[in-house]
């Protein structure tokens, strides 16, 4: 039984295609979420078309600049959402409109405090309508259409289910090609390979914006513990049928369950820094579960401080986990290789010896960082 589902759908899929939001469409896209409602199934929306709807709008002619298109989305964002209002009214639903930014969920009580948001509306049987802020930010343009920021709220939400809506029919075997339109949908994925992800970023759909950042967001899922789908947004009850266990699109199955604050800690804040442990420390973290203590450190790069977030790599540069650290990247360097009896007093946030205490510690998987929009290291 499903508890909780997040359900995503882009511009294209929004507009069949046009410059106008297909009324119709979007009809039949709240009949479906409110029929998930009404069997006890919360379920979220998370909805581009804010840009385009504020073009439509004010008879824009594009190409636009980012600032255009921010403003846009201002002019947008309203309509977009009074459009959804009313519709879900007819089937008796009320709606809360959710704006996010990464900045908004990086630090972790904003990130709880989103949570909450949701929890809250859970409880008043309110369906949650999420949108990138596209006024002041621009990771929808950057990162394709919501598909990351349907991932985030699938972790935030606790959601048992992911669909991305999409114009195509899922993840293709093969790139479509003139005399070849149609090429056999991969069903089933249970391991995103390098040939996965090749296929990808290899233009037409999977190109920035397409399937690319789909399979992103699938790998994220994956690792979770959530189960994710791609599937056509203009495929008949798509929603419905995929509820009730119909192969539809392409189906990427978790291959591990993660707890919610390692499910942040692996996907969400930005990598401040890198530090790079010996061997031995890499296998004990790995096999036996343990901490970073700075006899295994070998050294450090980028400037951070005590409580940020930081990647661990073995020698040749292989991320292989990601922890907050109770040192500075100045202390790390000073105390690479000492033990912990060689340490000066009060080293260490708490005057913790460890450098990532394993409760703070989450094993990345060498596929699932690449390429992960949210693992990036500031620079």
């Amino acid at each position: 039984m499903r508890h909780t589902v997040v359900v995503k759908t882009g511009t294209s899929t929004l507009t069949g295609g046009t410059d106008r939001l297909d009324i119709a469409y979007m009809r039949d896209l709240v009949r479906q979420i409110s029929s998930l409602w009404d069997e006890g199934i919360r379920t979220v929306l998370v909805t581009s078309g804010a840009i385009r709807t504020g073009i439509g709008a004010l008879s824009l002619k594009e190409p636009l600049s980012l600032v255009e298109k921010q403003a846009a989305a201002s002019v947008g964002q309203g309509l977009l959402m009074a459009t959804y209002r009313e519709l879900f009214e007819h089937f008796g639903k009320k709606v809360g409109q959710i704006l996010l930014t990464r900045a908004d969920v990086e630090a972790r009580e904003s990130y709880l405090n989103a949570r909450r948001t949701f929890q809250q509306l859970f409880r008043w049987s309110v369906v949650p309508i999420v949108n990138e802020n596209d006024t002041v930010a621009t990771e929808e343009i950057r990162w394709g259409d919501n598909d990351i920021l349907a991932a985030l709220t699938a972790l935030v939400t606790d959601a048992d289910l992911l669909i991305l809506l999409s114009d195509v029919d899922g993840f293709y075997a093969r790139r479509p090609r003139k005399g070849d339109p149609s090429p056999p949908v991969i069903e089933e994925v249970r391991q995103i390979t390098d040939d996965l992800w090749a296929k990808a970023g290899s233009g037409g759909p999977y190109g920035s914006g397409g399937m690319i950042t789909k399979l992103q967001s699938a790998s994220i899922m994956m690792e979770c513990g959530i189960e994710a789908v791609v599937a056509n947004g203009r495929t008949p009850d798509v929603i419905l049928r995929l509820i009730k266990g119909e192969r539809l699109g392409t189906r990427f199955v978790p291959i591990r369950r993660l707890p919610a604050r390692k499910r942040w800690l692996a996907f969400v804040p930005r990598v401040m820094g890198q530090i790079v442990v010996n061997e031995g420390a890499r296998r004990s973290i790995l096999e036996k579960g343990t901490s970073l203590l700075p006899a295994g450190v070998v050294t450090s790069f980028g400037q951070f401080s005590a409580g940020d977030v930081v990647a661990l790599t073995d020698e040749e540069g292989r991320v292989f986990a990601k922890g907050l650290t109770n040192y500075s990247s100045d202390q790390v360097l000073a105390c690479a290789g000492l033990t912990t009896d060689q340490l000066p007093d009060g080293w260490g946030k708490g005057s913790r010896p460890e450098v990532v205490h394993r409760d703070n510690l989450v094993l990345i998987s060498p596929l699932s960082s690449y390429p992960n929009p949210f693992s990036e290291m500031n620079p």
